[in-house]
């Protein structure tokens, strides 16, 4: 009896033991408090105003939205979407340009409602920048306009700008991809081109992102702009001096051969202005047409009384620079063309010659000017394509 007592007794200290030691690994964590809802406002309050290309931003954690109200210093609401999940509103439109903005916004969370409220400024800025997207003719360009290979996008800022801070503000993309860069002729103008005549087909798509972006000494961009343009067939015209003709191509085909007459040369001093009559050498491209335009020599600086001046009506002529060369007709020098130099500048053809090639051309049309005397074709006179691309290259604002 004793020892069988024994027995059981270990027997139900073990079983005593196993099941206190099952206890304490059964023993469960405490529960989380239920965690209240929180809300961020993005810009964050501070002294310091934010960039007005931002829009207003409201997110929650641990909760949802119920309610937003953004509003400016007018009692404008700012527009807003709510996502989906009602933890994220964001506004439909960026700050803006110098106001004072109230956001307030209600949360539902575990623990109930909560309501946060913030303030923020947005920069004013001393003046706002503005910038026209040009062709090398000068006039705006407008979406699905048609250019020649040779298309000079012009970038014209209405007053002087930091162009370290403008110019990655502006980007050009083109299909298919072509690499170019920016050229910069001052701190208001600056052209952009590829090394080679663009591919006939080619789509540029010009952005200029300057809302909200600083643009020097308290000057910030004005608005964004965005406009697409398409290249058309391969048009290039090659004046040769040499041969006193002008070789007419379509994507590298032969389609008109026209005898030319081009600047006599020499130069004169007018009051106390030295004057060239040389068609300078260079890639020249085609700006304009006008039938008929009115020729005045007085505008040059040589007076129409003079023994070389003239003012006289041309029809059929084709702009191809900003100091008035021109290809045009003038049947008086057919007796020259093909075979000497009468002009004052111009590329004079035959009537026919010149209302076919007035009919062909478009603005951005290549004309090659070859073995010419003078100085090359500058850039202010619409020389973009005579400077070489590693002179280009050295023009960007990087360098």
């Amino acid at each position: 009896m004793g020892l069988r007592r024994r027995e059981l007794l270990l027997g139900f200290a073990g079983v005593g033991g196993l099941a206190l030691a099952g206890c304490g690994r059964q023993d469960a964590k405490p529960a989380k408090p239920p965690q209240p809802a929180v809300i961020r406002f993005d810009p964050a309050p501070g002294p310091i105003p934010v960039e007005p290309r931002r829009p207003g931003l409201i997110t929650v954690t641990n909760g949802t939205l119920t309610s937003v109200e953004w509003i400016d210093e007018t009692g404008r609401a700012l527009p807003g979407i709510q996502a989906p999940d009602h933890r994220t509103w964001t506004s439909s439109e960026p700050l803006g340009y110098g106001h004072t903005y109230t956001a307030k916004a209600v949360a539902h969370g575990a623990t109930g409602d909560i309501t946060a409220t913030t303030t923020c400024t947005t920069v004013d800025p001393d003046r706002l920048v503005d910038v026209s997207l040009r062709s090398s003719n000068l006039n705006e360009i407008a979406e699905n306009d048609v250019y020649g290979v040779g298309f000079v996008l012009v970038a014209h800022f209405d007053e002087p700008i930091d162009r370290a801070a403008a110019e990655p503000c502006l980007q050009v993309v083109t299909e298919p991809a072509a690499t170019g860069a920016w050229y910069w002729l001052d701190d208001q103008n600056a052209h952009w081109r590829p090394e080679h005549y663009h591919a006939p087909g080619t789509r540029i798509t010009v952005s200029a992102n300057l809302f909200g972006m600083p643009l020097g000494d308290g000057a910030y961009g004005q608005r964004d702009q965005r406009i697409s343009i398409t290249i058309g067939p391969a048009h290039v015209a090659i004046a040769d001096d040499d041969t006193k003709q002008i070789e007419v191509f379509e994507n590298g085909n032969l389609v008109r051969t026209m005898p030319t007459s081009m600047g006599m040369g020499g130069t004169a001093v007018i009051g106390g202005r030295t004057l060239s009559f040389w068609t300078r050498p260079g890639v020249y491209t085609v700006l304009d047409r006008k039938d008929p335009v009115i020729m005045d020599s007085a505008s040059y600086g040589l007076p129409t009384s003079s023994r070389l001046g003239y003012r006289t009506s041309i029809n059929k002529a084709v702009r191809i620079s900003h100091d008035g060369i021109y290809v045009h007709e003038l049947a008086e020098s057919m007796w020259a063309q093909g075979n000497t130099d009468v002009s004052h500048g111009c590329l004079n053809i035959s009537p026919a010659d010149a209302a076919w090639f007035y009919d062909y051309v478009i603005p951005g049309d290549v004309v090659e000017v070859r073995n010419t005397g003078g100085d090359p074709l500058d850039i202010w006179q619409n020389g973009d394509w005579t400077i070489p691309w590693p002179e280009w290259l050295h023009g960007s604002a990087r360098g």
